[in-house]
């Protein structure tokens, strides 16, 4: 019960980033300079982590034996990250939130029935697909997408993208999504290899900060002309990344990949409505309705059916 709870912790905390790291992008000017001073932050801060904690740097030998896919966390990081800044433009935001948690739902369920990357086994069963259904359910409901359904005249958010590109961008969504589920295994069992949550994570992001910093170098990006300066939360965004790599680290091998993706969901959508409603960080002040509650409570529900 405590796993599931600091995995609603972990996800709470993923809003809070990207506001921060948005805040960020406002005064660097380029998305991936931006993520690459997040993920360069969260490199810095588990670092420290690594050697107040375990008094050194990871045994990277311990990982040799691994296949090669036990070193791709980082990089799976980077390209989610990455994806999800060309998919809002093309699909709006409804599209860009449901298709990659349905991605990653679908991705966690498999990678526990089939013990894929190493992970724990937990077949897959009438129960957690009720769960997993009431989930994506919530998450429809959390998101406003029911209420602007209900609203008469009122229409969808829609991107860009028509005919087969549209359908093409939508299924990019689901991958990217099933890509952050394998992130969550992968990681795990380099921790469990490493004998150390946080020295995986570590590593993760050292693999990641080394692809951001290519990209950065191949797309020649720097400050933009009149960079400013924000307010100091803008530069959480790494930290609070490098607590949510850790967490998936140390909870996908403890309650398996499925439901750690899930209870994490959980987490990320009350911290977004929290900050909605609140208008905490800079965001526009809007108060959770009625129908966005209920759709939190459907995904409390599909954890509590798939942990039960």
């Amino acid at each position: 019960m405590l796993a599931v709870v600091f995995g609603v912790v972990v996800g709470i905390v993923m809003p809070i980033q990207t506001s921060a790291n948005s805040r960020l992008r406002q005064s660097v000017g380029s998305p991936f300079l931006a993520s690459l001073v997040s993920f360069t932050v969260g490199f810095l801060a588990l670092l420290v982590a690594v050697l107040l904690i375990d008094g050194g740097l990871p045994p990277l030998t311990a990982a040799l034996d691994m296949p090669a896919w036990i070193w791709s966390g980082g990089v799976l990081g980077v390209v989610v990250l990455t994806g999800n800044i060309f998919l809002f433009p093309r699909l709006g935001s409804v599209q860009t939130v449901v298709l990659p948690i349905t991605g990653q739902v679908i991705m966690g369920l498999l990678i526990d029935h089939f013990g894929l990357f190493h992970a724990p086994v937990h077949r897959l069963d009438p129960t957690r697909v009720l769960g997993a259904l009431l989930l994506v359910a919530g998450v429809l409901g959390a998101i406003g997408f029911i209420d602007t359904l209900l609203r008469r005249g009122a229409q969808v958010s829609v991107g860009s993208s028509s005919g087969l590109s549209l359908w093409g961008w939508r299924a990019a969504g689901v991958v990217f999504g099933m890509f952050s589920a394998a992130q969550t295994a992968i990681n795990g069992q380099l921790g469990v290899a490493f004998g150390s949550a946080v020295g995986a994570a570590l590593v993760s992001f050292a693999f990641g900060v080394v692809t951001l910093l290519l990209i950065n170098l191949a797309l020649r990006n720097r400050p933009a002309a009149g960079s400013t300066v924000g307010p100091w939360w803008m530069w959480i965004g790494g930290f609070l990344g490098a607590m949510f790599v850790f967490g998936n680290a140390f909870l996908s091998p403890v309650i398996g990949t499925g439901l750690t993706v899930m209870t994490i969901l959980l987490g990320l959508m009350a911290g977004s409505l929290l900050i909605d409603h609140f208008g905490l960080l800079g965001a526009h002040r809007k108060k959770v309705t009625l129908l966005q509650a209920v759709g939190l409570a459907l995904m409390v529900a599909g954890v509590g059916v798939i942990r039960l």
